[in-house]
């Protein structure tokens, strides 16, 4: 089987409602989905968010990353040179991690296709369910209540809530989703770089003293401080779980060698895809350290992906795989069913995905790669 093309478009499906972080506001999915054709006929099928504040990738970035540099590399190759394939993505360029990821998700879609088993099966099959959280986007306490009762009518029994817009908010927000929801609904909150050090720890003090019940906190300050980190999560009541943080398997490494903190957030866009979650997972292991299989703003294609891997490996603890279930429309046919919170891997070959619905996507050059 042999990769006679790759071909670029973009996936445009709007959101149910704005999705709101302490970096962004978004109201649709604008992703470029991959696509590599074989002689055989089979395809093999990736997908990149466009995330320029997290990742640095624009859609021209990842367009062009791929156009130039991957797909040179590929075109004219036997699948069966699968690792060799897969180690050639990531040498291309440097950085350029989503482009990388979209193209890595294809290569096992095709590979698991060309064998006949699904990827979580090639894996470890470890799972065929995952019970994802819902985010509950930053807003004022009062919208955020109501976006939680709205979560809770919807089945969803572990939130995400978004933090740092306006710090000193920020446990007003808690008190009135924690009201809304009672007891008993799991609650962990992502502050997307959002506090310093030492302001992290005091809200994180006073979360605690007003009891109400944090799981854990995500990404608390710069992604780059990794000092800071460790300062949190040495005087954190609260668990912290690396996000931002975690790019490479190296970065991984370093925050588990350190314990800069208590957990690890899985992303095939900041790390490069499958191939190189699998290393950070590897590191895990052997460290002890629970992981998070957490998602972009993404559609199907490249969450399915992410499923694959969370179905495959005992390590992953935590699924934060609502990409899908925050869009308007599923346009994606095939692969992982998500029925809110409850997500069934797909046993079909490769990723499970067959196609996308005609009307939802655009070519994103005149003339394809």
């Amino acid at each position: 089987m042999k990769i006679r093309d790759i071909r670029l478009s973009i996936l445009s499906v709007p959101l149910r409602v704005p999705f709101k972080t302490a970096l962004r506001s978004v109201s649709s999915v604008e992703d470029v989905v991959v696509e590599i054709l074989t002689d055989s006929g089979e395809t093999g099928f990736g997908e990149a968010p466009p995330t320029g504040v997290i990742t640095g990738d624009t859609t021209g970035a990842i367009a062009g990353a791929i156009q130039d540099h991957i797909a040179p590399k590929l075109i004219g190759r036997d699948i069966e040179e699968f690792e060799t394939l897969l180690k050639d993505v990531q040498a291309a360029l440097v950085h350029n991690t989503s482009a990388k990821a979209a193209v890595d998700i294809a290569l096992w879609d095709l590979y698991g296709k060309h064998l006949g088993l699904s990827v979580f099966r090639l894996l470890g099959a470890a799972r065929r369910e995952i019970e994802t959280d819902i985010t509950i986007s930053v807003n004022d306490p009062e919208v955020m209540a109501q976006d939680t009762l709205d979560a809770i009518r919807r089945g969803y029994r572990t939130l995400k809530v978004k933090v740092g817009v306006e710090p000193s908010l920020d446990v007003a927000r808690l008190l009135a989703v924690r009201a809304a929801a009672g007891p008993d609904i799991q609650i962990r909150i992502d502050a997307n770089q959002a506090w310093s050090p030492k302001q992290a720890v005091r809200i994180l003090e006073e979360m605690e003293r007003k009891d109400l019940g944090i799981e854990l906190v995500e990404q608390p300050v710069k992604a780059s401080d990794l000092d800071g980190l460790a300062f949190v999560t040495s005087h954190s009541p609260i668990p912290v779980l690396a996000d931002e943080a975690v790019f490479s398997p190296q970065d991984a490494l370093a925050i588990m060698q350190r314990h800069a903190a208590d957990m690890i957030n899985i992303k095939l866009m900041k790390c490069g895809g499958i191939t190189n979650a699998l290393r950070i997972i590897s590191a895990a292991e052997v460290y002890g350290m629970e992981c998070m299989l957490g998602c972009m703003l993404e559609a199907k294609i490249s969450v399915n992906a992410a499923v694959e891997l969370a179905c495959a490996r005992q390590i992953i603890t935590r699924i934060d795989l609502d990409g899908p279930v925050l869009l308007k429309e599923d346009p994606i046919e095939g692969g992982a069913i998500f029925r809110e919170k409850q997500i069934t891997v797909s046993d079909a070959p490769g990723l499970g995905i067959s196609g996308i619905r005609p009307g939802y996507t655009r070519p994103l050059f005149d003339n394809y790669v």
